[in-house]
């Protein structure tokens, strides 16, 4: 068994918090173990606690699309959650699931490596960097702790605003833009 398929069956199998007694499945991670961008958002929502895979609901469609548009697909990257268990009636993970959570994500970093970390959306951004309004940070790179950190809007923002599906699809563009220019040691573009 390799070190992500571990991790994979501890989350499936996670009583940690009581978040395990509401769920119907454990999201864990999913994607190539060997991506070069590890995407995070928050929780599971209803569609990936049925299917017990991330981002295959509305918004997993966006961003899929998304990737597309920038030339990714999602064999390409690894995505994943701060939270690992859907939250009852999607509300925001309360502070004691995000740390009963923390190791699984902090193992799956570990294991990946990925050049670069795009956060999606708030929750993500503050669980991850103590951010927060990644409406005016969005675009940016962040470097904390050796690691390069992207911030962008969660795709679920573009269900309620059709506006973002620009911005987020930008986005995605910038990201592998700037891959591309870490990958040839130069500098990353400048924020925003």
């Amino acid at each position: 068994m390799s070190e992500i398929d571990s991790i994979r069956s501890q989350v499936i199998s996670c009583v940690k918090c009581s978040l395990s007694k509401t769920r119907t499945n454990a999201v864990p991670g999913k994607g190539n173990p060997k991506a070069e961008i590890l995407f995070i958002g928050e929780a599971p929502g209803r569609n990936e606690d049925q299917k017990g895979e991330p981002f295959v609901g509305s918004a997993g469609k966006i961003l899929t699309e998304a990737l597309s548009s920038a030339g990714l697909s999602r064999d390409d990257v690894y995505i994943t959650n701060v939270v690992k268990c859907r939250p009852p009636n999607n509300r925001i993970p309360l502070q004691e699931e995000k740390e009963s959570c923390q190791p699984y994500l902090s193992k799956e970093l570990e294991i990946i490596k990925p050049k670069i970390i795009c956060i999606m959306g708030n929750t993500a951004y503050g669980s991850l960097l103590n951010g927060n309004s990644i409406t005016k940070n969005r675009g940016k790179i962040i470097e904390k702790d050796g690691q390069r950190y992207f911030l962008t809007i969660h795709p679920a923002a573009v269900i309620y605003n059709q506006e973002l599906k620009s911005v987020l699809k930008d986005d995605m563009k910038t990201l592998v833009e700037t891959l591309d220019r870490l990958k040839k040691d130069e500098n990353p573009p400048d924020n925003k």
